[in-house]
């Protein structure tokens, strides 16, 4: 499942391009982070993911 809209991503770049295997790490990566923030936010006692969990 994606994460990530490629488009949104492909225009922050502003003039490079993104191979396929970039998009597919920086997915991986927001992924990692987001069940990094789950457990975070669990150890804490909350139910709510906080920037912070980041």
């Amino acid at each position: 499942m994606a994460l990530v809209v490629k488009s949104a991503v492909r225009a922050q770049l502003k003039g490079m391009r993104a191979g396929g295997d970039f998009l597919k790490a920086l997915d991986n990566t927001v992924a990692l982070k987001l069940k990094k923030a789950v457990e975070r936010a669990k150890a804490n006692g909350r139910k709510t993911c906080r920037g912070c969990d980041l």
